[in-house]
């Protein structure tokens, strides 16, 4: 049997397992992706971008050709209801940042969220792990595994010729989606409930423009209470503005699978009404609603990522965001104990920092999911009921009565609460690690100013993403997280932080973990342009704040030290796990 040896295998080439391949590649770790499919992803799936995976984007240099392929931000502006594409709008809500009321709080970020489907995100990352010298091999089938002190033995099979081969390699992640097999073959321990209902998205082209150019959107309600059968229920989804779409028949249930192509094209008609336009078939796609954690992310030299560790339906549009986040946080652990003598223990950290965010996500998506019919009460309409009694109960909302305003103020109250769907900008950015990695300075946690959920509140406290600020650099502006490579520590300090910048210097040189260091503000080598690195650091003009390679804060010190060579010495042993620590 052939066998191939390689430092780390990556089984899976989605989201999560081709960046995980493009960063590690760039911590020249010798990396091999297999993945069972013919290519990359075969329909658009995930596509919603948030700010922070822009912001992993921009570290790995591949911003721009991820803002090229994508559909900007603006563009997702509104989250409209509807009765029929050509029908009576009856809710319109700002969604993904685009509130003006809300649009300095994303000024928190470098980054801009952006609408960029997995079809067209995926290519991007694989190419560039390839360009990077990743083996990638398609059409390669995950077998099982042995592992042992050394290594992970992978028995593989190639779909083509049938034959069976190994890899040897140092580690293995899983990236293997909803129906893991790597998972599986390590007992990873999964909770929750698999199958909570059925779904199934149709993509089809249809040149849309007359009717989204003027309410442009990435996902829209059409809510047809008056339907013969079944109340019209469907969710459409911009692809491509505005001429390529998605949409899933909540309606139709099951039963869609069974249509004909003809009858897909007459169900998408019907929630367009306007016989003028041609409609394409391009697919069918069925999934499953899931609501399942791994209550562990790794059994040994095993470590799984994505959808093999949280599974959840799209509400939010964070599964493929949470995927490449979790990449980001394993890919610097794994390459520091490769080439840094880090302890094995740094690896636990993963599970320990990932894993409740991967929680937080699973539920807030269940409860993104189970806000729909919620809105379907409010409005008071009797899914039971015949349809023309629908119609007259959905009436009710445009009336002239009391009743009509009792309808309008329940609806309101219930679309509102869709903004944890469509604006939860602090579950994606408050994301707080609390391992052994994080080494705490004695601090307590801010007490949250507003609901977490909606808000992010920026902070250097350890465990937090380092915040963001606009600073100059040899004349150019750029954000605090620039100076922070992802394949470096990173130390940033104030106009009397020499000592520090010294000390990082020294400590980087002694130990060969590779340690950027600068003072920020007059003086230093950073220019602090409008003064918000001295409030947002949260640090005095003698501290520093020192940052891991996935630019979150592994420690900070208020103020100077007595011996900042042997205190920076000590935290950073601790943080990577090191003999001593």
């Amino acid at each position: 049997m052939e066998r191939i040896e390689t430092e780390v295998l990556i089984v899976g080439a989605g989201l999560s397992g081709a960046s995980a391949a493009v960063m590690l590649a760039r911590h020249g770790i010798q990396t091999m992706m297999v993945s069972r499919s013919r290519w990359v992803a075969d329909s658009p799936r995930a596509h919603i971008v948030n700010q922070r995976t822009m912001e992993v984007m921009r570290a790995i240099d591949l911003e721009e050709p991820c803002y090229e392929a994508a559909t900007p931000g603006d563009q997702m502006a509104n989250h409209v209801m509807m009765t029929a594409v050509n029908g009576v709008e009856f809710g319109r809500m700002w969604t993904w940042g685009n509130d003006p009321a809300r649009a300095g709080e994303y000024a928190a970020s470098p980054g801009r969220g952006c609408d960029l489907p997995q079809d067209r995100f995926e290519p991007i990352l694989v190419g560039e792990a390839m360009r990077r010298g990743v083996v990638a091999r398609y059409r390669t089938e995950f077998v099982s595994l042995e592992q042992d002190e050394d290594g992970v033995t992978t028995r593989l099979r190639d779909l083509i010729t049938g034959a069976q081969f190994s890899v040897r390699s140092r580690y293995v992640i899983g990236a293997d989606g909803g129906q893991s097999p790597v998972a599986a073959a390590i007992g990873l321990p999964l909770v929750g409930t698999s199958g909570l209902a059925p779904a199934l998205n149709v993509h089809f082209e249809a040149d849309l423009s007359p009717y989204f150019a003027d309410r442009p959107g990435s996902i829209f309600w059409v809510f047809q209470p008056g339907r013969e059968g079944a109340v019209g229920n469907a969710m459409l989804r911009m692809v491509r503005p505005w001429n390529e779409w998605i949409v899933g028949f909540v309606h139709l249930g099951e039963s869609v699978t069974t249509l004909t192509e003809d009858q897909l094209v007459q169900a998408v008609r019907e929630i367009i009404q306007d016989d003028a336009v041609d409609v394409r078939i391009i697919g069918m796609y069925p999934w499953r609603i899931n609501h399942v954690i791994a209550e562990s992310y790794q059994t040994g030299r095993v470590l799984c990522a994505g959808d093999a560790v949280h599974r959840h339906p799209p509400m939010n549009g964070l599964g493929g965001n949470t995927c490449i986040q979790d990449a980001f946080n394993l890919a610097w652990k794994l390459a520091a104990v490769l080439r840094w003598d880090a302890g094995t223990a740094l690896l636990d950290t993963y599970t320990a920092e990932r894993q409740p965010v991967g929680q937080n996500v699973v539920d807030r998506a269940i409860a993104g999911w189970h806000q729909n019919p919620a809105v379907v009460r409010a409005l008071g309409v009797d899914p039971a009921a015949a349809p023309a009694e629908r119609q007259a109960q959905f009436d009710v909302l445009f009336a002239d009565s009391d009743e009509g305003e009792r309808r309008r103020e329940d609806f309101e109250a219930a679309k509102r609460s869709k903004i944890y769907s469509y604006h939860a900008h602090g579950t994606e950015m408050n994301q707080v690690y609390d391992s052994a990695a994080v080494i705490g300075d004695g601090s307590a946690a801010p007490e949250p100013e507003r609901d977490v959920r909606l808000f992010y509140q920026p902070t250097s406290r350890p465990g937090a993403r380092v915040p963001h600020c606009w600073v100059g650099r040899a004349g150019r502006t750029v954000s605090t997280l620039d100076l922070c490579g992802p394949e470096q520590f990173t130390l940033l300090t104030r106009a009397r932080g020499r000592a520090w910048v010294d000390a990082a210097q020294a400590v980087a040189a002694r130990t060969g973990v590779p340690i950027a260091a600068h003072r920020i503000g007059h003086g230093g080598d950073i220019a602090d342009l409008y003064a918000q690195w001295a409030d947002v650091s949260e640090i005095g003009e003698r501290g520093c704040v020192l940052v891991r390679p996935d630019q979150h804060v592994a420690w900070r010190s208020e103020g100077g030290s007595d011996d900042p060579r042997a205190e920076l010495t000590r935290v950073l042993r601790a943080c990577l796990a090191q003999p001593g620590a």
